[in-house]
């Protein structure tokens, strides 16, 4: 079955630094698509940045782009998330996604705080 499993998560100042990762399995990774989004709480989750099946392009929400890289590494199944100049509004539960004709595969999500 497919699993989408997410690491990386923790706390972190202001300005600081985080590398999320996703272990995908069950699936054909190389040929799907990979997102992450996000969801603070009380908020609706939303769309973080896309990567395409070999890598070459990838898209990022305008509220992440010039601080976050997404990532993928094919033989090893896992998409990744640098995240650099964090800020408090970045706060939040980060999930992996892969979208396969209709349905939407989640992971558990990480929590990443990013606090003084």
């Amino acid at each position: 079955q497919v699993q989408l499993v997410e690491s990386g998560g923790g706390l972190v100042q202001p300005g600081g630094s985080l590398r999320l990762s996703c272990a995908a399995s069950g699936f054909s990774f190389s040929t799907t698509v990979m997102r992450w989004y996000r969801q603070a709480p009380g908020n609706e989750r939303e769309w973080v940045a896309s990567i395409s099946t070999e890598g070459g392009r990838t898209n990022y929400a305008d509220s992440v782009k010039g601080r976050f890289t997404i990532s993928r590494d094919n033989g090893k199944n896992t998409v990744s998330l640098q995240m650099n100049s964090l800020k408090s509004e970045d706060t939040a539960a980060y999930y992996c996604n892969a979208l396969m004709g209709a349905i939407n595969y989640w992971g558990k999500g990480t929590l990443v705080t990013v606090s003084s």
